[in-house]
């Protein structure tokens, strides 16, 4: 049979996706961009219909679409949400039905999620977004590797969602349609994140990791105002390169600007690996069919022994809070999950692990107008993303230290150092009473 053929015969409408499913499976979805509108309202069109009467749900970074769809009061009884990593409109969800424990958090660091979704959850079905088929036969993931690239090879079964506006990306994005068991089409524009306006305190922050980036180091960059402020700041840099777990509009300006080039990279040289895209439409055009933009499944880029293969790697993270001895929560707030775990830990410990790289973890000094301190005495709620043995570089607007290597005191005196003045007084009593001072 021929492409075409194969092609028409296995597409089928939104509302069939629920014949590929049984009551209590696990179904896996695309993360963010990759989440598949039509196919998510088909599976809760039949579970309101009682075609279908339970559902394990996997993903991260929820849409609005699958907020507004699955997660929803009256669909409690008949979903389980098992969310790897939270996104704005899943704590919309959250509060909307008053009850923590309507999604079951699922902790794990990124280049850990393919594997705990092929081999520790069976992964009865997965549905993701892709880019039209070609003339050979494949689709393409697009925006998003992550764990598409690996689940996809896996899965008992896989149904596609064919958007027209999702880019043809290369790297391990490719998908034949002999993977797949079944089609469908639905042309709607892809999420957009747009940047949001940086801070003075962000450029504050940022001006400090600015000084201590080089020419020729590889960088990776995550979510937030300090990371695009960095990025807005290296525009005299030279032949940086990129192996990050997002790509995101601020790279697209240094890329066509030749600052990110690749040509210093030992590994992947003159191609810019990453395993998730969210930005707007300009960037997803920019990426479409470019062969310098290379995507690959988070068991790979996150492997923190792939990420020390370049030299010089620069790693750039947010926090929520660092506690006196360098311990970092960048998932938690108030005692409940706030995003997840993801891919800081992985670059973390792989940039400080390469030949001359660095890690950076920044904050605001203070949270909720200046009244709270986000340098704590201890960590509340047991989210620990980053242990105090991993973690190096910590920055605020006061300043930048490097943990490694200091003492417990000698750590607790720096972090103060670089906290809100007005609340280093009630700190360092604070460190006093832990023993710490």
């Amino acid at each position: 049979m021929d492409i075409a053929s194969l092609y028409d015969q296995k597409r089928i409408e939104p509302g069939a996706a629920a014949d590929y499913l049984s009551d209590d499976q696990n179904l896996i979805l695309g993360m963010s961009v990759a989440m598949p509108p039509a196919l998510i309202k088909g599976v809760a069109s039949a579970l309101q219909q009682g075609q279908l009467n339970k559902l394990n749900l996997y993903y991260m970074h929820g849409s609005q679409v699958l907020c507004d769809n699955l997660l929803t009061p009256e669909l409690a009884d008949k979903v389980c949400p098992r969310p790897l990593f939270m996104s704005g409109h899943d704590r919309e969800a959250l509060k909307r039905l008053k009850q923590h424990s309507l999604l079951e958090f699922v902790p794990s660091t990124f280049h850990q999620v393919g594997r705990l979704l092929t081999e520790t959850i069976e992964p009865h079905c997965f549905m993701v977004t892709v880019s039209p088929m070609d003339k050979h036969g494949y689709f393409s993931l697009g925006t998003n590797a992550d764990y598409g690239a690996s689940v996809i090879r896996k899965a008992k079964r896989v149904i596609v969602e064919v958007n027209e506006n999702m880019p043809r990306t290369f790297g391990e994005c490719s998908v034949h349609i002999s993977e797949v068991d079944a089609i469908v089409e639905n042309t709607t524009p892809l999420i957009e994140i747009p940047a949001g306006a940086s801070s003075r305190t962000d450029g504050l922050i940022a001006e400090q990791i600015v000084s201590r980036i080089q020419d020729g180091d590889t960088l990776q960059m995550g979510v937030g105002g300090v990371p695009n402020s960095v990025l807005s700041y290296l525009t005299h840099h030279k032949n940086l390169g990129l192996h990050s777990e997002l790509f995101s509009p601020a790279m697209v300006e240094l890329i066509k600007a030749g600052v990110i080039n690749g040509k210093l990279k030992n590994w992947m040289q003159h191609k810019h690996v990453f395993t998730l895209a969210l930005g707007d439409k300009a960037m997803y055009d920019f990426m479409d069919d470019n062969p310098s933009i290379v995507g690959y499944p988070a068991s790979w880029v996150n492997n923190p022994n792939i990420i020390l293969k370049n030299r010089n790697m620069v790693s750039v993270n947010a926090a929520i809070e660092v506690d006196l001895t360098g311990q970092i929560n960048a998932e938690q707030l108030a005692g409940h999950p706030f995003s997840g775990t993801g891919g800081q830990l992985d670059f973390v410990r792989g940039a400080y692990a390469s030949n001359g790289g660095r890690s950076f973890i920044a904050l605001h000094s203070t949270a909720k107008k200046g009244s709270l301190s986000r340098i704590v005495p201890q960590l509340q709620g047991g989210a620990v993303t980053d242990t105090r043995m991993d973690t190096q570089f910590v920055v605020t607007e006061y300043g930048c230290v490097d943990l490694k290597g200091l003492s417990l005191p000698q750590r607790a005196k720096a972090l103060i150092g670089i906290a809100h003045p007005d609340f280093r007084d009630d700190l360092t009593m604070k460190a006093r009473a832990l023993g710490l001072l």
